[in-house]
């Protein structure tokens, strides 16, 4: 363990991070288990990544404006298009979105194939570097999540499904350049995995602490076994996921 010369205030803004994407993905993927779209996330996430990479390949600065808008750009238009696809098609839009997924993914590999640092890119896309997100970065994610969660809680009945996909999609463009399309699916589909035998706010509480805690314990195994640190917020996820879902089902055969 390396915890003797390690600076916990190091993890502050990571751990703030964490909670962000948590306040902000729970929800969300409340409602992406139940209209059973399960890979939308993965996708979009993997489409604003291809965005990213296109900007970067053009030259563009490392996550400046044109970056943000060419992530958001594609993350919007591909969320636009299942949005269509699931009022044109809607018994194969699950396979529609594994389609777009295999695209986007692709089509950043093609783009970065002559790129020295190719599988470096890869890697941050997927993985993600959260510990090392900057107090800026983070106030800017605070601010746009505010207005989103303010959008989604206040005016979720009149959003409709296209308000649904663009919410979605700006959401997972900030998120994924923070944290990566692994950790962007992990904290949208375990919790409200886990919880799905819950309901109302009980169900949005306990899977906003299964994020929390999943973070904060992801972070702290990161610092003290110098891991991966996206990738092992990941497995806590998992393994809290897990219990958390066998704990709820034996309270509630219990009762019964």
């Amino acid at each position: 363990m390396i915890f003797a010369g390690f600076d916990l205030s190091l993890l502050l803004i990571p751990m703030v991070t964490g909670m962000l994407i948590v306040l902000t993905h729970v929800p969300l993927g409340q409602v992406v288990l139940t209209r059973g779209i399960i890979f939308i996330d993965i996708a979009v996430a993997q489409f604003a990544g291809f965005g990213v990479i296109l900007a970067d390949a053009a030259g563009f600065e490392p996550r400046g404006w044109a970056v943000q808008l060419a992530a958001a750009g594609a993350a919007l238009l591909g969320s636009l298009a299942l949005n269509w696809s699931e009022h044109r098609w809607p018994e194969v839009q699950e396979a529609l979105i594994g389609v777009g997924f295999v695209l986007a993914s692709t089509g950043g590999i093609l783009v970065l194939s002559n790129n020295p640092h190719g599988a470096e890119h890869l890697k941050d896309l997927l993985v993600g570097q959260i510990i090392w997100v900057l107090p800026r970065e983070a106030l800017a994610v605070a601010i746009l999540f505010a207005v989103l969660l303010c959008a989604w809680f206040g005016f979720r009945e009149r959003l409709g499904r296209t308000g649904f996909y663009v919410i979605f999609a700006l959401t997972v463009t900030a998120s994924v350049q923070l944290v990566g399309v692994f950790l962007v699916f992990a904290t949208l589909i375990l919790p409200a995995l886990a919880t799905r035998r819950l309901s109302g706010l009980k169900r949005l509480w306990v899977s906003y602490g299964l994020g929390f805690l999943s973070y904060a314990g992801g972070l702290g195994l990161s610092a003290a076994y110098d891991l991966s640190t996206g990738a092992i917020i990941v497995w806590v996820f998992v393994a809290l996921s897990i219990a958390l879902g066998f704990g709820i089902g034996l309270a509630r055969t219990g009762f019964e």
